[in-house]
């Protein structure tokens, strides 16, 4: 048997993100040093890479970045499968790192960002195999959201104190008000709010709506002369829920996010909300 002790353990394990099997195992396999056990580790990670495509990844972090000034900012979701390599350095530093590349490139689309190349001759989508390698989990970059604007910041939420942003909020506002911007990043963390505005709402949605909401009231038996009032009802209450502006806002419920908006003389003109693996 390999001489290791359980400090060889935990060390390959901070080195690498694997698990504790594994890295015994490689730790056996060579013959108890550290240094080999990584590249075994790293070796057999990118053996599995295509193994793990099927797997689900439904754990992980969203970061952000936002500039000095508030001008720009990006927030990025990275998955990986456990909290465990979610919660690991290694993880949070290879997201930070993308973040950094999204802020510096500005990516069309997520196609564009996984073309790029984030180091001489690597693009992002084999930096991201390779943390996947090192990592030993399958690990995923598919989301991201950058805004250039008057005033940008971002909100971060951690749904468990252990573990890294789970949710991340990017807001743009068209003068400088960080009071503002980071209550309504809030309330959109918490009321995932769909579109900005009535009239962001796809015209096919809102058919849909309406049309769900005229044989709802028919099917209640309700009097054909009242159903126009009803349906246009229903109707607003589906504006006010699905829609940011529309929203009683979460600090003050009495008064909408857009009566919050209009009191302190800015607009919100975009937002995006990330939760990881939502």
């Amino acid at each position: 048997m390999a001489n290791y002790t359980a400090a060889d353990v935990k060390k390959l394990r901070e080195l690498t993100g694997a698990g504790m099997m594994d890295c015994k195992k490689a730790l056996d396999e060579a013959d108890g040093s550290v240094d080999k056990a990584v590249e075994a580790l790293r070796i057999r990670g990118q053996k599995g890479v295509a193994k793990r495509e099927g797997r689900s990844a439904e754990n992980g972090a969203v970061v952000s970045l936002i500039a000095d000034d508030n001008t720009s900012g990006v927030i990025v979701e990275l998955k990986c499968e456990t909290d465990f390599v979610a919660k690991g350095e290694k993880f949070q530093a290879v997201a930070g790192a993308l973040a950094a590349h999204v802020a510096a490139t500005s990516p069309a689309d997520i196609e564009a960002l996984l073309a790029s190349e984030i180091e001489p001759g690597k693009t992002v989508q084999a930096y991201v195999d390779e943390a996947n390698a090192n990592l030993g989990e399958k690990i995923v970059l598919d989301r991201f959201a950058q805004f250039s604007g008057a005033y940008v910041t971002a909100y971060m939420h951690r749904t468990m104190p252990d573990l890294p942003p789970q949710i991340g909020v990017l807001v743009e506002l068209d003068k400088p008000n960080a009071e503002v911007a980071k209550g309504v990043a809030q309330h959109i963390a918490a009321f995932a709010p769909k579109y900005l505005s009535r009239e962001d709402v796809p015209a096919e949605v809102v058919e849909s709506e309406r049309r769900v909401a005229e044989e709802t009231t028919r099917a209640e038996g309700k009097p054909e002369a009242a159903l126009p009032k009803i349906v246009e009802g229903r109707l607003n209450g589906f504006f006010k829920d699905a829609t940011l502006l529309g929203q009683p806002y979460a600090l003050d419920s009495k008064k909408s996010v857009q009566q919050i908006l209009d009191e302190a003389g800015v607009a919100l003109t975009r937002f995006s909300r990330i939760k990881v693996g939502i």
